[in-house]
């Protein structure tokens, strides 16, 4: 085509109203690789090989053509009335031209092919019955579709709409609209983005590329030593079986990473990057990224602030915006014989079905598909799981070790032999005295969860929070190489309409990018910030009041059982009221949870913050506050108040002088703490994950049954294009990946918190994660609308939330042992007051007699409401006898043991805390060679762009016939 022609041709478009740019095409030959800048052919293979028949490379240089594809558009037209002043927005046919071009001068050249081996090849994939690729194309099959739209055809808001699509046009994207087949008022937006719109806003988003296979070194000490070993250590690993937990390689060919140099896109220096094909130099991620950056950087309307996709979502001009998913995650063929259709297909298979739980994730498949923020989210996720696996099997070993130890111990021997001695009235009324040796499966039970490994497990929880925490650094720096994120700096967020409307009156200049925005005085937002934090302390008083109404029920609950006429449920009186009182606790827990989402959202919109990220993290803190108080609460209460203001017999402590104070039981108050923590712990994982995954499969059902009603009975979900299937799944949550992280974060807490009480919750944190992890993936792949693939470098703020819940672990387990359990008592007696004292070692025989010690004797007589036979009962306190010249005052031995517990917890904290910074300095964030190969490659990836640069301009001289020299020009 001439020049006559395509300026003609540009005159025809632009008298169409379209705003396609049409790039020259360069007629330089192809540039040589380089003999040390290898092309990396990796890059091809970022698509299932089902799907690259129509995205393969031209094989000659073929004559411009044009291909028309009719969309609907927007136009204005203007009545033909005097007043001209209004204009009337219509919907009309729009004739569309685009085609790719290619641009041989940057292809990777490839040994030619013939067209009858291409046709060969063409006929073979299509002989396969594989999906069709209409559902992820133009309706001309060429162009690809990067992004959906959704809207109305009865909203209101064609203005808005007509101007914003006529403005995407002109920032170079391609529209294409279609009709719903399950909705006749429902209109779908195809949106692609040409090549030359691509580059210019990788560019401008510095998106980093691929442009040179990376260059390896050894180091010589390993060269020459470690040559026999190596050798001698793959023979070995040769004849050992192969962990069944890594992902097949071979069945998942996209897990080969492109090992390749990357730097950000530049179009001025095209040639340094490898293009060996076009349409997939730019993964699919990669270009709804740019297209979603794109759609938040456009206007609908004149103005400041009249810009960008969420304000129209906001406003229902339109109802949804999602990148497509690549195709169906089903196939009618085996995945091992014909591969996958698709990277969505993929997932499903290698990551998503329940029957690889064991497996190992495709972490880089995830990040390619739903980008690095989702990528991350999934190996914490994982990281968290597999650090889980040594604590529950430490925690697993304390509870064996109660459990095969539990006849042997000197305590529960004595509780289940003492016969004879009397136990005081557990309540008043009707309650009568009752033998200690009733509680003998009581004590058994204690002993399982408080025994000599209950402060050995404190300890290594403690100290493997901290591993666990300063290893993911090392794994995320890991990750953030591998993904290049180590130079990637998040771009400057745009501000939020509801901010922008607030304070659009006052504006100041932005320090980074130097213009005006609207600005929110330090006044104002001090004193939405109090109302705030008055809010979040009036919710925090509402969850302590619901935790005083369980304690009033357990107070009256307690009351009934003991005096129940059923014998068994008055002889397990406290078991029932514990039980019940969880039962009770869990289902306002739950209710409440409700409630706190909504306040936290009402508190996060009032306080107006000023970017999307601070709304989140300001918003994860609330929920964070509230569930871990609503969660723990309760908790606290029977690990730290439970028993400890009962009183004595014949003075105890009544609330609203009725009912009288709980206590523990002789054994302890440590099986409380375990029954609350085990029911709340196994109830809420149970409901998390039915919620999970019954609530968008029940959304889904009802979606496709109002699908048949509509009279689409005769169209099945797999003769639906792909536009119309995704819009039938439900959308992400609103709030990303808060739901997903808190919930994982309220699980750490409660498996370190409290661990010393409940040995056994990583082990059921674990079996949990393990169904989490397909649970979630399950839900990405199959049940949820294809996410924007956004990009980040770190957990967040959840990494400083769970530093944080590491520091209130330890001061908690210090009390646990301390104050809850009997070890601080035993350990006195054995030291102090028992047996064994003279010979200066302890045993199970040194605590001989402590039951007696550690029991306090009462008169009866001196109940005003009569008198029991026989006269005396014991009762669990340090309190002198009625015969002694000050009766029932705190004996000596109370003081002592006080005096320990103290003692304990300083030495525990102090201890604990020293170890934990310890390890945290000795483990540094970033491994050593990846430091040394983060900076090798830093100084071979500047030396081979001179190099391809001074190569390139050689060319260019030699070709204008200049003199050139090997030095730089």
């Amino acid at each position: 085509m001439d020049a006559t022609q395509l300026k003609s041709t540009r005159h025809i478009c632009s008298c169409l109203g379209m705003h396609n740019s049409i790039s020259e095409i360069l007629k330089e030959k192809a540039l040589k690789s380089s003999r040390r800048s290898l092309p990396c052919l990796a890059q091809s293979q970022t698509h299932p090989q089902n799907l690259n028949h129509f995205l393969s490379v031209p094989l000659s240089p073929e004559p411009k053509t044009y291909s028309h594809s009719v969309s609907a558009s927007c136009t204005q037209i203007t009545p033909p009335s005097t007043d001209t002043s209004q204009d009337v927005y219509m919907e009309e046919k729009e004739v569309g031209e685009f085609e790719p071009k290619t641009d041989e001068t940057f292809l990777v050249q490839q040994k030619p092919v013939s067209r009858a081996k291409l046709e060969a090849r063409t006929d073979s994939v299509q002989g396969n019955n594989l999906e069709k690729p209409s559902g992820l194309m133009f309706r001309d099959g060429k162009k690809r579709i990067d992004y959906i739209l959704v809207y109305k055809k009865s909203s209101p808001q064609v203005e808005k709409r007509c101007t914003f699509e006529r403005n995407l046009r002109a920032e170079g994207l391609m529209l294409e609209k279609e009709p719903s087949l399950t909705n006749s008022d429902i209109l779908f937006v195809k949106i692609h983005a040409p090549w030359d719109t691509l580059c210019k806003y990788a560019e401008q988003m510095n998106i980093r590329m691929p442009f040179r296979k990376k260059c390896y070194f050894t180091d010589w000490k390993k060269k020459n030593m470690g040559s026999r070993f190596q050798l001698k250590f793959r023979q070995l690993k040769s004849w050992l079986p192969r962990n069944p937990m890594k992902l097949d390689k071979e069945a998942l060919p996209d897990l080969e990473e492109s090992d390749c140099y990357t730097a950000p896109f530049s179009r001025a220096r095209m040639h340094h990057f490898t293009i060996n094909n076009r349409e997939t130099f730019f993964s699919n991620s990669t270009r709804s990224r740019i297209v979603h950056h794109v759609l938040q950087r456009t206007k609908y309307e004149d103005g400041k602030s009249k810009m960008g996709i969420n304000r129209l979502l906001g406003n229902s001009t339109y109802e949804a915006a999602f990148p497509p998913h690549e195709g169906s995650y089903k196939s009618r063929h085996p995945i091992k014989t014909h591969g996958a259709q698709n990277h969505r297909h993929l997932l499903y298979e290698r990551w998503a079905r329940w029957g690889i739980w064991y497996k190992y994730q495709p972490l880089d498949l995830i990040r390619r598909y739903f980008g690095e923020k989702i990528g991350l989210y999934f190996a914490w996720l994982g990281w968290y799981t597999g650090m889980l696996i040594p604590a529950a099997f430490v925690g697993l070993f304390v509870f064996l070790y109660g459990l095969f130890t539990m006849d042997s111990s000197q305590v529960s021997k004595e509780i289940c032999e003492a016969n004879t001695t009397v136990m005081c009235p557990m309540c008043e009324g009707n309650c009568s005295s009752w033998t200690l040796s009733d509680s003998c499966v009581y004590a058994k039970v204690t002993y399982l969860f408080d025994n000599g490994g209950t402060v050995f497990f404190a300890i290594f929880m403690a100290i493997w929070a901290t591993v666990f925490l300063e290893f993911w650094k090392r794994r995320r720096a890991e990750l953030t190489y591998d993904w290049d994120l180590i130079d990637w700096e998040e771009e400057e967020e745009e501000l939020r309409p509801q901010f922008e409307a607030k304070y659009s009156r006052k504006e100041r200049v932005n320090p980074i990018s130097g213009k005006p925005e609207p600005f929110q005085p330090f006044t104002d937002k001090l004193s939405r910030l109090m109302v705030s934090v008055s809010g979040i302390f009036f919710m925090i008083s509402l969850v302590l009041t619901a935790v005083f109404a369980v304690v009033v029920f357990r107070l009256i609950a307690m009351e009934k059982f003991a005096s129940f006429q059923w014998e068994f449920v008055k002889k397990n009186w406290q078991f029932a009221t514990s039980g019940t009182g969880v039962c009770i606790n869990f289902m306002i827990i739950m209710s409440l949870n409700v409630v706190y989402e909504k306040v936290a959202y009402l508190l996060t919109n009032l306080e107006h913050p000023r970017t999307e990220s601070e709304w989140e993290n300001s918003f994860a803190l609330k929920m964070f506050l509230f569930q871990f108080v609503n969660l723990n609460s309760s908790t606290f209460y029977i690990a730290f108040f439970l028993g400890r203001f009962a009183g004595r017999p014949g003075d105890y402590n009544k609330l609203f002088n009725r009912w009288r104070m709980e206590e523990c039981h002789p054994s302890g108050c440590l099986i409380d703490l375990c029954l609350q923590m085990g029911v709340i712990m196994v109830l809420k994982q149970i409901w998390n994950n039915f919620m999970e995954l019954g609530y968008p499969l029940l959304q889904n059902w009802w979606s496709r049954r109002k699908m048949k009603r509509a009279g689409e009975q005769n169209k099945s979900k797999e003769q639906l294009p792909q536009w119309d299937r995704d819009w039938n799944l439900q959308p992400m949550n609103a709030h990303g990946l808060v739901d997903e992280y808190l919930e994982m974060v309220l699980q750490f807490g409660f498996t370190t918190i409290f661990v010393a009480a409940f040995p056994l919750a990583p082990l059921l944190a674990l079996l949990n994660n393990i169904i989490e992890i397909r649970l979630d993936a399950y839900k990405f792949v199959t049940q949820w609308r294809r996410p924007m693939p956004a990009r980040a470098t770190d957990i967040g703020i959840w990494h400083g939330v769970l530093e944080g819940i590491g520091v209130v672990a330890v001061i908690t387990n210090a009390f646990v042992i301390a104050i809850t359990s009997d070890y601080i008592p035993r350990f006195v007696y054995a030291f102090k007051y028992g047996p064994c004292v003279d010979k200066g070692y302890r045993h199970e025989k040194c605590l001989r007699g402590y039951l007696n010690n550690s029991l306090s004797v009462f008169n009866m007589g001196e109940l005003k409401n009569g008198s029991y036979h026989p006269q005396y009962c014991r009762y669990r306190d340090y309190r002198a006898p009625p015969w002694s010249p000050e009766p029932y005052e705190f004996t000596l031995q109370f003081w002592h043991v006080l005096a320990a517990r103290l003692a304990f917890i300083i030495v525990f904290e102090h201890l604990v805390f020293g170890i934990k910074t310890f390890i945290a300095h000795m483990i540094p964030d970033m491994p050593k060679d990846l430091s040394d190969r983060m900076r090798r490659e830093k100084y071979l990836m500047q030396e081979m762009m001179y190099e391809t640069e001074l190569e390139h301009l050689q060319k260019e001289r030699k070709k204008n016939g200049k003199r050139y020299h090997h030095e730089w020009p």
